[in-house]
């Protein structure tokens, strides 16, 4: 399986991004999904995740700012980013979650000016 997440880029504090995360098989719809994140220096945090039944979690820094979705039919996850903090500077990944490690892709760099 690949996983391919797309959409970072270069923000102000303030802003938004959305980020999407397609899969070339159908592993969301039964497999809890999981977006991370890798700041530099710092190792890799768990973001956001949601079961395939639909329950959604976040960790307490973007609880309230970030929102994650997925769509079953075109087997992605995306990931809505609001009022973006220069602490939210990082490269992000999706995977499953718990994340497997052949799934680990390129990721997609969101950078946050000040």
């Amino acid at each position: 399986v690949q996983l391919q997440a797309s959409g970072g880029g270069l923000v102000q504090t303030g802003g938004s991004l959305r980020l999407s995360c397609s899969a070339s098989r159908s592993i969301f719809r039964i497999n809890a999904a999981g977006w991370y994140r890798q700041a530099p220096g710092k190792e890799r945090e768990l973001v956001a995740t949601m079961t395939s039944g639909g329950s959604t979690d976040y960790v307490h820094s973007v609880k309230g700012r970030f929102t994650i979705s997925r769509d079953n039919a075109r087997n992605t996850v995306t990931l809505q980013m609001n009022s973006l903090q220069p602490e939210d500077t990082a490269v992000y990944y999706c995977n499953l979650y718990p994340p497997r490690a052949a799934y680990w892709g390129q990721g997609t760099l969101v950078t946050v000016s000040s």
